[in-house]
C-alpha cells in the first residue's frame, strides 16, 4: 500500500520535473504499473484490499480446528 508521501512524490516527479514512468520506478523502487497508476488516476490515496484471504496451507483443515477451538472454549 502506498502513502500520501509517496503518491506526491510520484506526481511531482512526474508533472512538475518531467520525469517518465520507467526513471520514476527506479528511483522510487516501485513498480512501472504502480507509477502509471498513480499518475493515470487522480486520486491521492492508493489502497488494495483482498476480497478473498487463501489460506493453502490450512485448506482442509479449517473444519477441524474450529471444532478443537470450538471444544476449548467449552
Amino acid at each position: 500500500m502506498l502513502i500520501v508521501e509517496t503518491i506526491a512524490k510520484i506526481r511531482r516527479l512526474h508533472f512538475s520535473e518531467g520525469l517518465g514512468i520507467k526513471t520514476i520506478s527506479r528511483k522510487l523502487g516501485l513498480s512501472r504499473n504502480t507509477v502509471r497508476k498513480v499518475i493515470r488516476s487522480g486520486a491521492t490515496e492508493h489502497t488494495y484490499e483482498r476480497k478473498l484471504q487463501p489460506q493453502p496451507q490450512l485448506g482442509e483443515y479449517v473444519s477441524q480446528l474450529e471444532e478443537l477451538l470450538e471444544a476449548d472454549w467449552e
